[in-house]
């Protein structure tokens, strides 16, 4: 993880590029084991998700379609309200589809179990999720993950598609924002 230019904003790196790859590898062996011979169509939460599930479409080896959600849940705030805003939806039909959200972070969890709610509701032939970070301490609803990467701290990351006002995505990394940053 290169982080010359940020070191001085991050107290921690909490997961390594390795570590990472070696865990999406993981999960994508089990999704080509669990969807053998069917095409599935992974859905990224924007923006956090998509260094997630762009690593995962690559890294696996069957059939995969790709599509967007944009939802808000935070506004301008640290932590989620809970009331879920759509921004932008799918352009894919569910209906009869094997679906994937694709999660970069799951934190109170209260946005991913609306989300898995209103895709449930159109009709997908099956509906999982892929979690690649998962902070325990902050959980207000318990989701189910098949596909889960890491538990971290209860702390601001950054790096892998998490951001702190649109900064920090880039890092190849996970690294815990120093508080100075957004105090």
């Amino acid at each position: 993880m290169e982080l010359a230019d940020v070191t001085a904003d991050l107290t921690e790196v909490l997961l390594t590029e390795q570590q990472i790859n070696d865990k999406i590898a993981d999960l994508s062996r089990r999704i080509e084991q669990d969807y053998a011979g069917e095409r599935v169509l992974l859905v990224a939460v924007l923006k956090g998700a998509v260094m997630v599930m762009a690593d995962v479409a690559r890294e696996l080896k069957i059939h995969v379609e790709l599509d967007f959600m944009a939802v808000s849940s935070y506004g301008l705030s640290t932590e989620s309200s809970g009331v879920v805003r759509i921004l932008k939806d799918l352009d894919t039909d569910l209906n009869g589809r094997h679906v994937i959200i694709v999660e970069d972070i799951i934190d109170s969890g209260l946005t991913l179990a609306w989300l898995r709610g209103n895709l449930a509701s159109r009709g997908p032939k099956s509906l999982e999720i892929l979690a690649l970070l998962r902070k325990p301490d902050a959980a207000k609803v318990d989701v189910d993950v098949k596909y889960f990467g890491f538990d971290i701290p209860n702390a601001f990351v950054v790096g892998y598609g998490l951001d702190y006002s649109e900064k920090y995505r880039n890092l190849r990394g996970i690294a815990v924002l120093a508080p100075h940053i957004y105090a």
